[in-house]
């Protein structure tokens, strides 16, 4: 099996209105790689943006086949993890630096 790479296992930030509300909590919201371990999801998160995490919960959702034009198309489906910060730290993900 051929390893993740750190920058790979994370895809991208989620960022709607339940994942910015969540930020108040110290809790935010990545899209990850499907096979992506908890463990290597918490390293990473430490190493790319330089905050201690407490905790990492995952959540796989399912794809979903939906009606488009009389046709049925498949939405795809992803993993997303929620990572809990240590309080008083944050990642700001909407200064695009």
């Amino acid at each position: 099996m051929k390893k993740i790479n750190y920058l790979d296992s994370i895809k991208s930030p989620v960022i709607t209105e339940k994942a910015t509300s969540m930020t108040e909590q110290n809790k935010v919201i990545f899209k990850v790689h499907e096979k992506a371990s908890k463990e290597s999801i918490k390293k990473n998160i430490e190493k790319i943006f330089k905050v201690t995490v407490i905790k990492v919960n995952t959540i796989n959702r399912k794809p979903k086949t939906k009606i488009v034009r009389g046709k049925a198309a498949i939405k795809k489906g992803f993993k997303k993890a929620v990572i809990t910060l240590k309080k008083g730290q944050s990642i700001d993900l909407g200064s695009g630096a």
